[in-house]
C-alpha cells in the first residue's frame, strides 16, 4: 500500500510539470557568448551552469553566437543596518548587484537591461571580526550562486528571438 502511493504521488509531480530548481534543460537559442567583467568570477559560474544544465552552448567568440548575454556592474556592497547604544555597529546589510542585457549578434535588445539585487543581513559582533569577514565572504558567494540561476531562469523565460529580415535583391 504504502509502495503504490509514494508511486502514485511520484506520477502525480512529474504529471504537472515539476522540476527541481536549477533544472532547465533548454535555453531558447543554440549558442550563447558571455561578456564578463575582467576578473570577476560571475561570467565563469554563469559559462559553467549554462554548459552543465543546458543544451546551449557557451562560445569564446562574438561570431559563433546566436546571441550575447552582457553582463554589466557586478558588485558587493554593504551597509550599516543598526547601531548599538554606544554606537558601534550590531548589523550589516550585505547587497550583491548585478545588471544583465541580452543581445542578438545585430546588437538587437532581446532582454533590455535589467539588474537583480539580492541582500542577506548579517549581525555583527566585534569579539568575531573574523569569523564574521568569512561569513560575509560565504554570503556573497551564496547571492552570487542565487543571481547565476536568476539569471538563467530569465534567459530561459525569452520566447521569441528576432528574425533578421533579408532584404530581397532584385535581378531584373
Amino acid at each position: 500500500m504504502k509502495k503504490s502511493l509514494i508511486i502514485l504521488l511520484l506520477v502525480i509531480l512529474t504529471a504537472c510539470g515539476f522540476k527541481l530548481r536549477g533544472q532547465i534543460s533548454t535555453l531558447p537559442f543554440d549558442s550563447l557568448y558571455i561578456s564578463a567583467p575582467v576578473g570577476h568570477p560571475i561570467g565563469s559560474d554563469i559559462s559553467r551552469a549554462i554548459n552543465a544544465s543546458t543544451t546551449t552552448k557557451v562560445v569564446s567568440k562574438i561570431e559563433d553566437a546566436q546571441a550575447m548575454l552582457q553582463i554589466l556592474n557586478p558588485q558587493n556592497e554593504r551597509r550599516i543596518l543598526s547601531l548599538s547604544g554606544g554606537g558601534r555597529v550590531r548589523e550589516f546589510q550585505l547587497v550583491f548587484r548585478v545588471t544583465i542585457r541580452l543581445v542578438d549578434t545585430d546588437g538587437v535588445e532581446i532582454i533590455p537591461s535589467n539588474e537583480i539585487a539580492l541582500t542577506r543581513i548579517l549581525p555583527f559582533l566585534d569579539e568575531q571580526i573574523l569569523a564574521k569577514e568569512a561569513e560575509a565572504e560565504m554570503l556573497y558567494n551564496n547571492m552570487q550562486e542565487d543571481a547565476v540561476q536568476q539569471i538563467i531562469w530569465r534567459l530561459s523565460a525569452v520566447k521569441n528571438l528576432p528574425i533578421k529580415v533579408e532584404a530581397e535583391t532584385n535581378t531584373n
